[in-house]
């Protein structure tokens, strides 16, 4: 039990330290990039598959890198199961409005057409797999990127808080986290329910990875003055001291 109450202070001390705009953004981050997984990309090439949800899943991985060069990868992954657990909120609450009677905009715009309402209840009410999917596949992903990413801060040495050691770290660990975020959602969800070769999910994860990295890779300075800037500030300092390092 007391093991129990540390866990919780810990825990609801950590979410009052991190700062809000960012744990938000990452939220939102989730939160889209699940929703985007509905949209498959039409692209003229049998063998390249993608997902809308490429365009923020980015953002999500940008928020774990700082959060584990901040927090440590413990942190950052509760932070990241915590940013799932609203994201299956959010898709309880669209679950439960598609259920209500009503009519979308869009209805009006393509002459008052059933198949519109039930299409957009379909996908803001959410398919089971489509979410169980996205669910599993970024918890994985986000153990994976967090602790690879803490794992080869420890082997930079020489000035660890430089923006090198901050590269190559981020760059290593999204590149991992992002074709396992791919890949495991892939072959649970497009493999089997939008009948994707094997071969589309892996090149789906290897594209995916691609473009992730290199849209993570221009906005790696911003996320690295945000971690200069939370150590010179002494962001989370209640926390580490909890933790028994402040």
């Amino acid at each position: 039990m007391q093991q129990l109450k540390a866990f919780f202070h810990r825990y609801f001390t950590l979410l009052r330290s991190v700062p809000p705009l960012t744990f938000a953004l990452f939220i939102l981050s989730v939160f889209s990039m699940n929703l985007l997984a509905n949209k498959s990309l039409n692209i003229p090439l049998d063998f390249l598959a993608l997902d809308a949800g490429i365009i923020v899943s980015w953002v999500a991985f940008l928020c774990m890198d700082v959060l584990t060069k901040h927090y440590g990868p413990r942190a950052a992954t509760l932070l990241s199961v915590t940013a799932i657990a609203v994201n299956l909120f959010a898709c309880l609450i669209l679950y439960l409005a598609s259920l209500i009677p009503g009519t979308w905009g869009a209805f009006y715009d393509f002459g008052g057409l059933d198949a519109v309402n039930g299409a957009l209840d379909s996908t803001f009410g959410g398919t089971w797999y489509v979410v169980l999917g996205s669910t599993a596949a970024f918890i994985v992903s986000a153990v994976v990127n967090n602790f690879s990413n803490w794992g080869i801060g420890k082997l930079c040495k020489r000035r660890p808080d430089g923006f090198a050691a901050y590269a190559l770290r981020t760059y290593l660990s999204t590149a991992l986290g992002q074709f396992v975020d791919n890949l495991t959602f892939a072959f649970l969800v497009s493999h089997f329910f939008f009948g994707w070769s094997a071969v589309q999910c892996l090149t789906c994860a290897a594209t995916g990875m691609v473009a992730e990295l290199l849209i993570e890779m221009l906005f790696s300075p911003i996320g690295y003055r945000m971690c200069a800037a939370w150590k010179r500030r002494e962001v989370g300092k209640e926390y580490f001291a909890v933790c028994g390092e402040g």
